[in-house]
């Protein structure tokens, strides 16, 4: 039976329509099944069921098609909702009858809503607010500018609109509450965004973060205006200075008293160990309450959750713990639900543009895009930004999200949006989305940044500047050692850059820490505390012979290589050393593997901007026992020679090591024992020249030596490495990616590791006791 509403917001009829409907109690949970002759639609857990398996169905099965063309997975959750809604299935009576019923969508509304609440808390967890002071101009004005001229050109054209059609007060409610919600630049909408598409370490990414993180401070000044707004309308004034005060007491409560005990239960964990469950559950029960309490004032609980996980400390222990415990079930399973819930509600066949307050929602929201879209855009060009990087990133910050949809559903909910309104604003977040990451995909390009236009490699820098990566504190002893091999003088000195690569857990901004080695201020406690102490007694022991600088980058491991490259471009480095992903134990048998770093280093291969060099430690540690002061050589190095530019680049790293006396070269040149001709007479001309130059050079040393072997196929010269193998302390190879010589047939179909080459990777899986270490170099690819 419908009913005309006689409930009013303020003293304005909401002109709703109610439609009374019986229901059940206690509820029908389970069903008997078919064997009972019970329907098993009658029981409310198998629709719940049924319902989530569609929305995941659908959603997945649109996202497999979509993001092949850099979709956000939410378009996918729009659509899904939509389908199996008011507007799609919906249009079928018997559908509607057991799926779209009274109790069903309490129940799943429940628990979306419950969703809604915890992603909430965990973005809160995520936000680090120390990072807005550190901010730049360019992120803090845009940020500011892209809130402060769509609310006053949206208030501007609100106020014309209203006149023009002479709106009612609680028409005036809606314009105004849809334009500040437009208006809003939220930090969960845009970092899940950044995240989707992959642009998180990239100077875009970070960029885009800073500035919402500023924007984001306004925005939650503005949403709680919304609804103290909405409050006062629904319930007078005298209500809306209670949930003022209460949220101010909640505030000073979170500040005071909630952050403290956050410190507190750091302190109490010991350094290396997980926090202990009951103080994670004690968090997740507070988040939950302060959602209780936001809701009981009349004010979303999205806000409660949000500002309470302000209060947790960004970072391990305390908020990686919380985050890992509960994110998968809430982003995979719990924000799927709220998203489809949401656009369930939708009926997008009641979109009449004859309806003058559809006409004039249309109006304000095109014009707070456009405002909000130029706001942003015209900061990044007046500081010089790129254009194309500068229209991605106003695309970026334009694109509408979950905390849109969900206080659309709220004020839906209140009845002040219309089912027109409602419906039309859901369409407007599907063509943000969808537009934003057609558009980003499409202008955006991340690793053009590194394209190599310079050359940045050995054999064409008059200063050598390496830039070496830790992934774990053992990596340390051997980089050390090998940029000891390097010969820093006074006469020749060098500058080193540290990069310690951390996983990133608890927070959502990846974190970029530069340790200046020469201010004594640097804090030895740190993160990279260890890394930092190390560089430094060894930076000590040589003076001016070289400089060194630490930096940390705390990022996801997928995004890791964009922190190696851009530091590469940034420091103008001209060799990129990286660890290898295996550690080998005493007996040759391999310790451990971590194929997340074989991703990393394969990445970092395709897009570095200057020469790499792998480095490879098959429990030498580049000869630990290497000392200078020992009068004969305590290194012995060899540089095996096929020919080619990246064995080039490893006979001028060879020609630098000669100038240490404690260190022996031999350059191990290898032939075919025929008389065919070479494949590239031009490549073979530049071989022997940079022979006859390095040997020219090193003649005066007695520490370089250089030998011919005479091989057939890849499995004599597999045969001559392994006989090297107790000769040696370092074996420099060049990489030769898919390069075809008579030396090497064979090897190509035993190549384990194609990273490395045919030769490293002959070296780095070769089943022995030996000790050694292996550096495979790749020069710069220059376009």
């Amino acid at each position: 039976m419908d009913l005309r509403s006689n409930r009013t917001l303020g003293g304005v009829h909401l002109n709703k329509t109610l439609t009374k409907k019986c229901t059940s109690l206690p509820p029908n949970v389970n069903s008997n099944g078919w064997l009972q002759n019970e329907h098993l639609l009658t029981a409310s857990l198998p629709i719940l069921e049924l319902h989530m398996f569609a929305i995941f169905l659908i959603s997945h099965g649109c996202h497999f098609i979509l993001k092949r063309y850099g979709i956000h997975i939410l378009v996918s959750q729009i659509i899904a909702g939509v389908i199996v809604g008011t507007t799609g299935l919906g249009q079928q009576s018997d559908y509607t009858r057991i799926f779209l019923t009274v109790d069903s969508k309490q129940i799943l509304g429940t628990l979306a809503g419950l969703g809604y609440q915890l992603f909430g808390f965990i973005n809160g967890i995520k936000m680090d607010l120390a990072l807005v002071r550190k901010t730049g101009k360019m992120a803090i004005y845009s940020g500011i500018l892209s809130m402060v001229v769509p609310v006053v050109l949206g208030g501007v054209t609100g106020r014309i609109v209203i006149k023009y059609w002479n709106l009612d007060r609680l028409d005036r409610l809606s314009l105004i509450l849809v334009m500040l919600v437009q208006s809003m630049t939220p930090f969960p909408v845009i970092c899940s965004f950044i995240g989707d598409l992959k642009l998180t370490n990239s100077e875009l990414g970070r960029l885009g973060l800073s500035s919402v993180l500023t924007s984001e401070m306004l925005t939650q000044v503005l949403a709680l205006v919304a609804f103290f707004i909405g409050i006062a309308y629904k319930q007078r004034a005298k209500a809306a200075i209670e949930s003022v005060v209460i949220s101010v007491a909640f505030l000073l409560v979170v500040l005071y008293v909630v952050r403290p005990a956050m410190f507190w239960v750091i302190k109490q964990t010991p350094k290396g160990r997980p926090v202990k469950d009951l103080y994670t559950d004690i968090i997740i029960f507070g988040a939950l309450a302060s959602g209780a309490l936001f809701n009981y004032i009349g004010l979303n609980v999205f806000l409660g959750s949000l500002v309470f996980g302000l209060a947790v400390p960004a970072g391990p222990p305390l908020a990686s713990a919380v985050v890992e415990k509960i994110e998968c079930i809430v982003t995979g399973v719990l924000v799927p639900l709220f998203m489809a819930m949401c656009t369930m509600g939708a009926d997008l066949l009641k979109i009449d543009f004859d309806d003058y307050m559809l006409k004039s929602t249309a109006i304000v929201v095109f014009v707070v895009i456009l405002a909000k879209f130029g706001a942003y855009l015209v900061p990044l060009l007046y500081f010089k930004l790129p254009k194309q990087d500068a229209l991605a990133l106003a695309f970026l910050i334009s694109t509408k999200g979950i905390v849109e949809l969900g206080s659309f559903t709220y004020m839906r909910e209140l009845g002040i949006l219309t089912e027109g309104m409602f419906a039309f604003l859901v369409i407007t977040v599907l063509l943000s989305a969808t537009i934003s990451s057609c558009v980003v995909n499409w202008v955006y390009d991340p690793s053009r940044k590194y394209a190599g236009y310079q050359k940045r490699n050995i054999m064409h820098s008059k200063e050598l500047r390496i830039l070496t990566c830790i992934y774990r504190p053992d990596n340390t002893t051997i980089i050390i050692n090998f940029i000891k091999s390097l010969c820093p003088t006074i006469q020749s000195p060098f500058s080193v850059s540290v990069l310690h690569l951390i996983k990133i857990s608890g927070r959502a901004s990846p974190m970029f820490i530069s340790h200046q080695m020469q201010k004594k201020t640097v804090s030895l406690h740190s993160i990279s505390g260890n890394v930092i102490l190390s560089f430094k007694h060894f930076q000590q022991n040589y003076r001016d012979a070289f400089s060194v600088n630490v930096y940390t980058a705390i990022s996801p491991p997928k995004f890791m290589h964009e922190d190696i490259c851009t530091l590469a471009l940034d420091e103008l480095a001209c060799f990129l050393v990286l660890p290898f992903h295996k550690k080998w134990l005493v007996d040759g048998s391999i310790e451990s593997e971590d194929s997340t770093l074989r991703t990393l280093n394969c990445c970092v291969l395709e897009r570095a901007p200057c020469s790499v060099g792998i480095l490879i430690d098959r429990r030498n540690q580049v000869k630990s026992i290497f000392l200078e002061s020992s009068r004969e050589p305590s290194l012995l190095v060899v540089v095996i020679f096929f020919g080619g530019n990246d064995d080039q680049e490893a006979l001028v790293l060879a020609k630098r090591m000669s100038q240490n006396r404690n260190i022996n070269i031999t350059i191990a040149r290898f032939i075919p024992s025929t008389d065919e001709l070479e494949i590239n007479r031009d490549h073979s001309m530049l071989d022997s020249q940079a022979l006859n130059y390095i040997m020219h050079d090193c003649t005066e040393h007695e520490t370089v030596d250089y030998i011919e072997e005479r091989v057939s196929d890849g499995l004599e010269t597999s045969k001559t490495i392994r006989s090297m193998l107790d000769k040696y302390d370092l074996f420099i190879v060049g990489r030769r990616k898919d390069i075809q010589t008579p030396q090497t047939a064979g090897l190509d179909d035993m190549n384990e590791y194609p990273e490395l080459g045919v030769i490293g990777s002959l070296l780095a899986s070769m089943d022995t006791t030996e000790k050694y270490s292996v550096l495979v170099v790749k020069q710069q690819v220059a376009l």
